[in-house]
Order: C-alpha cells, then structure tokens, then sequence
C-alpha cells in the first residue's frame, strides 16, 4: 500500500465532509426555487455559507461558492482589475510576485497581454519571503497607477508564509485593494479574513477534506468586482449558476473540522516535519531545505537534492510506494525548473532537484520512517540516472 505524502495537491475526504454530502444529495430542489423543496436546499446552502464564513472569519455575505481556487482567482484579479479601471483609466498596474501559483500568474499575464496591464513583480528576500521594503517602494513610487496587488498567504511549493494583514496596512494607505489566494493557507494556519483588511481571499475545498470541485472567494462587502459569469444573478452577481448545496455543506463541514483542529494539527504536523527533516540530513547531508531561513507553514518540507532530477525522485520513489510532488499538481507532466525557485534565485539545475513532501491529517510517524527508508535507497541510483 503507497504512502501518500503529497496533501498540498490534495488531501483525503473528511468523514463529515462526506456525511454532510451525502445527506444534501439525497435533497432534490433547487435552492432559488420558492416551493417548500426550493427553499430547504436553500436553508442548507445558506447554512454552509454561515459555517464558512465563521470558519474563516468573514461575513457571511462575503462568502461566493464556486468551483475553487483557480476560479477564484481569476474573478478576483480579473474582476477587481476591470472595476478599478474603468473607474480610472490610469489604474492599470498589478503588483504580484514570480513565485506565486499560475492560477494566479495566468490571469495576469492574460491581463497584461491583452487588456493593457502593467506588472510589477516586488522582490524576495531570502528564503521566499516577500520584501516588504520593495512593496512599500512600488506603492509610493506608482501609488496613483496601482489597480490591485496579488500575494499569496502561503506559497502552495515552498510553505513560506506572507504577512498579509502587514502588506495589507500598507495599501490602506492608498486605499489599494489586496487579493491573497489563500488556498495552502486556509485550514493550515490561522487566518481572519476580516481582521486581515483583505479586499477579497480565494479558498479551495480539497485541499482540507472537503470534495473535489468546490471552493469560495471571499469578497468585502466594500468591493464591487466585475463579474465572469452573467446569467441568473446568483451569488451577489459574481458568479450565476444554480448554486451547488450538496457541494457547499462538504466544503462547509471540512472548513469546520479542519479550524477546530487547527491548533493541535499544527504542532503534530511541526514535530512530523521537524522529525523528517533532521534524517533526510542524515541520509543526504547536502540536502537544500528551501524555506528553512523564512516564516513557513508547517505541514510543508521543500527539499533540493543537488546533482538529482526532480522527475528521477518522482518515479523512484513512487516504485517505493511514496507518492510525494516537486511542486503544484497543477503543472503534473510540465518538465522544466520550478518556476518558484527560479523566482527565488536558483539556478536552473537545483530547481529542477525539488522534492515537496506535505503532511495531512492521516500522516503517521510510520509514513515518513517509510518515506525516509525509501529516500535512503533511491537517492543514489537518482544521482546515477542524473545525466553530469
């Protein structure tokens, strides 16, 4: 039986994720139906919205289910992009950085090439911290041009943690709108979206147990972005569509369990961590932990094994049973370095030698001796395979 270290990509279905499913599939009505069925799928639905949004400290009028986190960032960017340019024509720079996730770096770049954008990218400090002082340079120097910044709350590769709350300060100065894809964040550290000062945050539901194709953007009830999707209205006229409660209660009971277990969850996952990665130094001394000088999540271990390949790692490892990632399943099958390392400085060999192992609820001390019994017997032959 393979060991699954590899919860950042996606993670096991919660039970009261899937009772709570279960139970909303056996419902037939559609929620913006007037009849007695109608409106007991809507009692439900607006039930998960209620739980959301306590879960991730938001109003509940914030919260706009959809299908996840690419979703939700590309209405964020997009819709927050469009609004404060045509308010003023002279709004057309995004301030972001290289090494956040292409569902966020894709619709920027979209926006770049065919809607006139500007994009600054702040720099990094070591580790893949976000340099605060570069920000606070970019916003005074371009202040007037600035239409939205784009940063992570934890970089779905590497764990490095941004202070958004801290970033977000500095914009109200301006009165510039923040969006942060918060999906390696939410359920992993503690996060408040009201507290935070955010304009909107986009969560994904599988990434902490909940089924596989739902998400939400929370949105300030101060922000008015334009829309993607134009049809019935739906879900304060961001997102039109028949509104999926079956969905939304998996995703609403999963955000529930995974805060209550937050603060325990944290500190086993840290000890798990901490225990693998003093041995891989002892099986690989010249192993690279990526984010180990930056403030970091603690379910995340990235690791660069010099003179390897990551795709080498990848499927000796996996003959051992050990299924782990060298970074977003999104980009699965794209050979080439890590665009988050190469954005944090690496050449182009050490970022193509990234293993990211990330821990979750089901992980034993056993899955990472086995990971590490594994590591120990591939990490040679991969040296071998490794072309000089």
């Amino acid at each position: 039986m393979s060991v699954f270290l590899d919860h950042a990509s996606t993670t096991g279905l919660r039970e009261s994720a899937r009772l709570a499913l279960t139970q909303a599939l056996e419902l037939v009505g559609n929620p913006s139906s007037v009849h007695s069925q109608g409106r007991t799928t809507r009692e439900l639905l607006e039930t998960a919205r209620d739980q959301l949004a306590t879960a991730c400290g938001a109003n509940r009028s914030e919260i706009i289910f959809n299908s996840g986190g690419t979703e939700s960032d590309n209405q964020a960017i997009k819709g927050i992009y469009w609004a404060r340019h045509k308010q003023d024509s002279n709004r057309n720079l995004i301030i972001t950085a290289t090494t956040e996730h292409h569902a966020v770096i894709d619709p920027v770049l979209w926006l770049e090439a065919s809607q006139g954008a500007d994009v600054a990218y702040v720099k990094l400090l070591e580790g893949g911290m976000i340099d605060i002082s570069d920000l606070e340079n970019i916003i005074q120097d371009h202040h007037s041009r600035i239409a939205l910044i784009t940063l992570m709350w934890v970089n779905n590769e590497t764990g490095v943690i941004t202070d958004i709350p801290k970033i977000c300060e500095i914009a109200a100065k301006y009165e510039i709108p923040v969006h942060s894809d918060a999906v390696a964040a939410f359920g992993h550290i503690p996060i408040d979206f009201a507290a935070s000062g955010l304009a909107a945050m986009s969560l994904s539901g599988h990434k902490i147990g909940a089924p596989i194709g739902v998400g939400a953007l929370v949105v300030a009830r101060s922000q008015k972005p334009t829309s993607l999707i134009h049809g019935g209205g739906q879900e304060r006229s961001l997102r039109s569509g028949t509104m999926n409660y079956p969905l939304a209660a998996g995703f609403a009971a999963a955000a529930t369990e995974a805060i209550a277990q937050l603060a325990s969850e944290m500190e086993r996952l840290k000890g798990l961590r901490n225990y693998l990665e003093a041995r891989v130094v002892e099986i690989v001394p010249g192993v690279v932990f990526t984010s180990a000088k930056a403030m970091r999540a603690d379910y995340n271990s990235h690791l660069v094994f010099p003179g390897t390949q990551s795709d080498a790692m990848l499927f000796l490892l996996d003959q051992e049973g050990i299924c782990v990632s060298a970074g977003s399943a999104c980009q699965a099958g794209v050979l080439g370095p890590s665009h988050v390392l190469a954005g944090m400085g690496y050449s182009p060999e050490l970022a193509s030698a990234c293993i990211r192992v990330t821990l979750g609820s089901t992980t034993t001390k056993s899955d990472i001796d086995s990971f590490l019994i594994a590591l120990a017997k591939v990490h040679p032959i991969a040296l071998k395979a490794t072309p000089a």
